[in-house]
């Protein structure tokens, strides 16, 4: 935690108080939405095992972290882009559609936004973008986190409505059990037809109908 606060000393040696950190957490999943966090902490925040969402393995210390989070922030915004969205622009931009939203609904708006991996399109503050800035910067870590929690919770209510995809345990990933599920039930409302598992559904199911259709005589 302490190597991540250092790599921001810079900026608050040029007098940047309002630092912000965004990152995103749903990218590859074949269901849900794709959610990023703007998160502001403050100058002197030094929250004990905050560290990029990945490599906190335990859900329930990163919901406690993300608690933490939430609990000391100067600002924190939620950008969401759903899976009819992703279909419709596809990923790449949704993402950034997500975390646009994220940093346009802070309050207060940020001195400078530190975003994990690419730039953010058509925002007026000042950003820049740091491959695994989620590993090297505190603030962005915080996002991390804080994204990662919310669409964990987000799934977990999405596993009640849609029933059987096992949406709590995987998160809309592609593991075993949900490619699975998806053969037995085929897609639901939430996942992205766009993705080629979930197409592929389709295909088959197209190719079953038109094996089984009757031909003229």
């Amino acid at each position: 935690m302490w190597s991540l606060r250092r790599r921001e000393a810079p900026y608050r040696a040029r007098g940047i108080r309002a630092l912000a950190g965004v990152d995103e957490v749903g990218v590859a999943p074949l269901a849900g939405p794709v959610v990023a966090a703007a998160v502001i902490m403050p100058e002197e925040s030094a929250i004990r095992g905050v560290n990029d969402s990945k490599q906190v393995l335990d859900p329930e210390v990163r919901a406690e972290l993300a608690h933490a989070i939430l609990d000391e922030a100067i600002g924190v915004a939620i950008g969401i882009s759903g899976p009819r969205e992703i279909d419709r622009i596809n990923i790449y931009w949704a993402t950034l559609q997500a975390m646009r939203r994220a940093v346009s609904r802070l309050d207060p708006q940020p001195d400078l936004v530190l975003v994990d991996a690419r730039k953010i399109p058509s925002i007026d503050i000042p950003q820049e973008a740091h491959i695994k800035g989620d590993e090297r910067f505190y603030q962005i870590a915080c996002a991390s986190l804080v994204a990662k929690h919310f669409r964990d919770t987000l799934m977990r209510r999405l596993d009640r409505r849609y029933p059987g995809y096992g949406f709590a345990h995987h998160k809309g990933y592609p593991t075993p059990e949900h490619r699975e599920a998806l053969k037995k039930l085929g897609p639901c409302w939430q996942h992205r037809r766009g993705f080629r598992s979930v197409a592929n559904w389709y295909q088959e199911t197209f190719d079953e109908l038109w094996e089984e259709a009757p031909r003229p005589q």
